[in-house]
């Protein structure tokens, strides 16, 4: 009987357990997550700082440098000026004399107000380079413009009727008055002026930047 009690107990206690389902847990392996690779940073780019040895604001006019530049100016005005003034009597000679004469004018001016309102320290550049470099073309172009400027007013011969006529050995002919001659020998002399002051400004330029 006990034997049979205990048989009876167990297979009733397994029925039991077959009532209730049975519920089944499957572990999935998670998804390691990618890390996105980080975006280098971008590399840093670093630029000289300019290079200038001429004073910024009003403190560049009380330099050498800063008194050539504005006889430049000066002195190019008063060639273009008298030049026009004279209504240019030989074109083709004067014509390259109005070009360089109002170029130089114009970027000599400009150059200037660069150094007047510290602009000239917000470009990276070598500004001592540059003023070698302006100093040596303008020199260039103001001594060929002052060569034929003297060569114009070298035509001039005194005759009867107050008129210079000069037949050269090509056939360009020039004519001038009395007046256009007085006006073209000031004109001669304010381009040799600014000639030797764009030589001066050269090679105090050169002195700094081989510094």
């Amino acid at each position: 009987m006990g034997v049979a009690a205990h048989l009876s107990d167990r297979l009733a206690t397994r029925d039991s357990w077959r009532r209730f389902p049975t519920f089944s847990f499957v572990v999935k392996p998670q998804k390691r997550k990618r890390k996105m690779a980080e975006a280098p940073n971008p590399a840093v780019t670093s630029f000289p700082s300019p290079t200038i040895s001429l004073p910024l604001g009003l403190a560049v006019l009380r330099t050498y440098s800063g008194a050539l530049i504005c006889m430049e100016i000066v002195f190019g005005g008063l060639v273009w000026i008298l030049v026009a003034s004279s209504h240019v009597p030989v074109p083709l000679l004067q014509g390259w004399v109005m070009f360089v004469s109002v170029t130089m004018f114009v970027c000599s001016s400009a150059y200037l107000v660069l150094f007047l309102l510290g602009l000239s320290d917000r470009i990276n550049t070598d500004w001592n380079f540059m003023d070698v470099m302006y100093h040596f073309t303008a020199l260039l172009f103001y001594f060929a413009a002052f060569v034929l400027e003297a060569a114009v007013t070298s035509a001039y011969v005194k005759q009867a009727n107050d008129t210079c006529v000069r037949r050269p050995s090509t056939n360009i002919i020039t004519f001038l008055d009395s007046q256009q001659y007085r006006i073209n020998i000031v004109a001669t002399i304010c381009a040799f002026i600014v000639t030797i002051c764009y030589a001066c400004s050269m090679f105090m330029g050169f002195r700094r930047w081989r510094k």
